[in-house]
């Protein structure tokens, strides 16, 4: 077994999770500073428009669910380790090679996991960045939102654009 378990990680995307690992190392530590450096729901101007503004989600993105009594919670951690299970399976199938695609697979992963240890450990999701515009502001975020947004957009891109432009010119070559 432990030689299929090595073969698996050098031979797959599987060394790749280290950029999952980062984010998490990421989010935690950047959500460790906001608790213990502002005020619930004081913000704190950083940039025009960018506030530090600390808020706990008991939901999904946009407060999804937060006030349905909890059973939230471990709706979402479960659909967390699902995706997860997920990701690491597609990782596995996929050469030992950084592309689009296994950056954006270990942002989704690190973000989904990042915010998972928030659900079980605190019940609630911490978020702190608060970006407005004149009155309107935006759902405040975390570190592993953003990670999770912009792994999602390159899945798109290499999904919708790049592995087919290369699929393309692999037909063309021929």
């Amino acid at each position: 077994m432990p030689n299929r378990i090595d073969r698996t990680m050098r031979q797959t995307a599987m060394r790749t999770l280290w950029l999952a690992l980062a984010v998490i190392v990421i989010d935690q530590l950047s959500k460790v500073w906001a608790v213990g450096s502002l005020t619930l729901g004081e913000p704190l101007a950083v940039l025009p428009h960018l506030n530090w503004t600390l808020v706990y989600n008991y939901g999904a993105a946009f407060s999804f669910l937060a006030e349905m009594g909890g059973w939230q919670r471990w709706f979402f951690s479960g659909l967390a380790l699902v995706v997860s299970a997920i990701l690491i399976a597609w990782l596995k199938k996929l050469p030992n090679r950084l592309t689009v695609e296994t950056w954006g697979i270990n942002l989704v992963l690190g973000g989904a996991l990042g915010n998972l240890i928030d659900r079980v450990v605190e019940g609630r999701v911490t978020d702190f960045v608060d970006f407005y515009i004149g009155a309107w502001h935006y759902a405040t975020f975390n570190v592993a939102d953003i990670a999770i947004t912009v792994g999602a957009g390159l899945l798109i891109l290499s999904e919708l654009i790049l592995k087919p432009r290369a699929e393309k010119a692999r037909q063309n070559a021929q």
